[in-house]
């Protein structure tokens, strides 16, 4: 197992692109750390750089308080599992998990127990002499797990490997690599686009975005309390509704008002009091689609309400998801599976206003926590 700490490591590419800025951070040692981040955010390239196989522009990296700038990559102890499973067609599956270490000189007797294990903790026994084209692709993302894991390294890295799987086996395998870092308690850097790989995954969180870190959290706070507007709309799904509007005051009370969309909604009075600054002025507010038509707001008798036409529905199974129109502003709510909308309809829809976000319009910052 090692620590990771990034020091002010930056990327630049030969035509001046700057892809990865100014980035640090500290991953401790056992922990499976996400980074996150839409296309070409420098997620992939920060993982590049920590694996040797791009260089870095500025800043040190370090792994269990050694310097590895110029480390080769099979010096760093580290493994690499990639979205192309890169397995040799003409290898079994025992094969392909041994052949790093026989490239390393390792005994006969010592790779057969590492493969072994591999197999016994990836459930691969039955298919050790099996070639790859006679796997699925669930199994054939085991087999280059499994070839990482016989090298015991100090370091995982995964970089998308779930991106070729369909939906349900995405699932299931990230449901595997959770399992496997519980028992295997080695540091684990993944890198995802998919938020909900990220969420379910991550004991903590890096969201980035054009190569800079927006926010390190544990998911919870990341949902709770995200530190600007990108991260806000990025993390949750479906995203969080955001509608731009004026932070007003109507005599003892605070308002937020969007009358183009109809939008006249109550500020609660202890978080009014932390954007009292904002009166007037341009704001952004932020509700989770939980926190329209909810049960909670419902069970409110005073809850403020958006009257909305019905645009799309989507049942879920468990729960539903309803596309609202208001003033030219469309917001989706998660509400019971059991309630029936149907588009077209008009409705009034309460709005649980306790855990609203709010956003400086400028500058995307959150305001008000």
């Amino acid at each position: 197992m090692a620590k990771v700490i990034l020091e002010h490591v930056e990327k630049i590419y030969d035509n001046g692109l700057k892809v990865v800025k100014d980035l640090n951070l500290e991953i401790a040692d056992g922990e499976l750390l996400v980074l996150v981040g839409p296309s070409g955010c420098g997620k992939s390239t920060t993982l590049r750089m920590i694996a040797g196989l791009e260089e870095i522009t500025e800043g040190v990296i370090r792994i269990n308080d050694r310097v590895v700038n110029h480390v080769e990559p099979k010096d760093r102890d580290i493994a690499m599992v990639f979205q192309d499973y890169a397995l040799y067609p003409h290898m079994s599956v025992a094969e392909n998990m041994a052949f790093g270490l026989r490239l390393r000189k390792c005994g006969k007797a010592e790779i057969e127990q590492r493969v072994k294990e591999a197999a016994d903790i990836l459930g691969l026994n039955e298919f050790l002499q099996r070639r790859p084209k006679a796997l699925s692709g669930g199994q054939r993302q085991r087999v280059a797990l499994g070839r990482a894991i016989v090298r015991k390294p100090a370091v995982f890295l995964f970089d998308e490997p779930l991106s070729n799987l369909d939906a349900k086996m995405r699932v299931q395998m990230r449901v595997e690599i959770a399992q496997l870092h519980n028992r295997l308690g080695t540091t684990m850097i993944y890198v995802t686009h998919d938020q909900v790989e990220a969420m379910t995954l991550g004991e903590r969180i890096v969201v980035m975005k054009d190569g800079i870190v927006q926010q390190v959290a544990d998911p919870i706070a990341l949902y709770d309390t995200p530190v600007n507007r990108f991260v806000a709309g990025f993390i949750g799904t479906p995203p969080m509704n955001f509608f731009e509007g004026m932070l007003m005051r109507r005599g003892n009370a605070w308002v937020f008002e969007k009358p183009t969309a109809g939008v006249l909604l109550p500020v609660p009075k202890a978080r009014a009091e932390r954007l009292a600054a904002f009166e007037g002025k341009p704001i952004v507010l932020g509700l989770r689609p939980e926190e329209i038509g909810s049960a909670a707001a419902e069970a409110l008798a005073d809850a403020p309400r958006i009257r909305a036409k019905i645009n799309v529905v989507e049942p879920m199974g468990s729960e539903t998801y309803v596309y609202l129109l208001a003033g030219g502003n469309q917001f989706v709510c998660r509400v019971d599976a059991h309630k029936r909308f149907r588009p077209g309809d008009e409705v009034n829809v309460p709005i649980y206003m306790d855990k609203a976000h709010f956003f400086d319009a400028h500058t995307e910052e959150s305001i008000g926590l």
